[in-house]
């Protein structure tokens, strides 16, 4: 078997210092990484050995900058020195924050969760890591589907190579496990994964239906890829359809108008984004949306005291139809 004999290792072991302690905030004197090297790696090395090491690093693009400083000695005379060195880091920590926040929220099991943060912590460095130690910990169970990588891998393959799918779709029970919807096997073209909520979705038809529909895919077990070529949808933009439904419900979309009390425009803003209109008439905020009909129910609900529908009339009726049956809740 063959070993890397020990002073070729100094290379590889600045750089994993430069790697753990250093940053932009942090930098480290030739003097320092020679200490380091002396601790974690049981090695002894001069100041030209380290400045040698560093001087190929830099020249093999590791990212590795430093400061040149000019000195002069007692009899007048200048030399320049190579010190404060530190590694350019491809995710900066509030970059490195915003990805392991996003992995929290995201319905990933327990586990698998914990195995990818400290991942995303290896990019950085010991300091990084002390600045997590307050983190609010809000993993999803272990419950979660442990299929949903393998899914993800199986369904990101599919759409590559445009080939339909076969699952099984279901839904948690009272015991908290998943349970299979029906017997048959759900078989659909994949088009695209999607993001909404914290919750994972497959945008996709199946044979039956021209209309897109999703499927949450932590929902989703038992995928397979077949070898039926899957049905092709160009006229899709996924863009427009997730922001016509603030919620994943099917279905075509239709023009909406609303009463909106100004402290919840950016509410609605951060749902519908640019595609809802505004208009002022007679001091009174008015709004129009083009949206999935059954999501926007549901939103509308969720700010029922701010929102009231105008039109469409049968979405107007619904509205008032629900708001008394929860009334009714309250006061039997």
């Amino acid at each position: 078997m063959y070993t890397i004999p020990p002073k070729k290792m100094i290379t590889i072991n600045i750089l994993n210092i430069l790697r753990k302690y250093s940053d932009m905030d942090h930098r480290l004197t030739g003097q320092e990484i020679m200490e380091y090297l002396k601790k974690d790696y049981y090695m002894d090395v001069d100041r030209k050995t380290v400045k040698r090491n560093l001087m190929n690093l830099t020249e093999l693009d590791y990212g590795i900058d430093y400061e040149e400083i000019t000195r002069t000695d007692a009899k007048g005379r200048e030399s320049s020195i190579c010190t404060n060195w530190y590694i350019q880091r491809e995710f900066d920590d509030s970059e490195l924050r915003f990805l392991i926040d996003s992995l929290l929220f995201a319905r990933v099991p327990s586990s698998q969760c914990r195995k990818l943060i400290e991942k995303l912590k290896g990019l950085s460095n010991i300091y990084f890591e002390k600045k997590l130690s307050h983190i609010y910990t809000n993993m999803a169970a272990e419950s979660v589907n442990k299929e949903l990588f393998y899914t993800v891998d199986v369904l990101s393959e599919a759409i590559e190579k445009k080939k339909k799918v076969s699952f099984v779709y279901n839904a948690y029970g009272r015991d908290k496990k998943l349970h299979p919807r029906r017997e048959k096997l759900y078989v659909v073209s994949p088009y695209a994964m999607v993001a909404l909520n914290g919750r994972y979705y497959l945008l996709c038809t199946s044979d039956n239906y021209d209309t897109v529909g999703n499927y949450r895919i932590d929902r989703i077990t038992g995928i397979t890829m077949l070898n039926e070529k899957a049905k092709s949808n160009e006229k899709l933009n996924i863009s427009e359809y997730m922001a016509e439904r603030p919620y994943m419900f099917t279905g075509k979309s239709e023009r909406i108008r609303i009463k909106i009390d100004e402290r919840v425009v950016d509410q609605a803003v951060d749902w519908f984004g640019d595609k809802i209109k505004f208009e002022q008439s007679s001091g009174e905020t008015f709004a129009e949306v083009y949206a999935n009909r059954e999501a926007f129910f549901h939103w509308a609900l969720q700010y029922g005291l701010w929102v009231e529908v105008l039109a469409p009339a049968d979405l107007r009726n619904k509205m008032v139809s629900a708001i008394e049956r929860m009334r009714a809740k309250y006061t039997a």
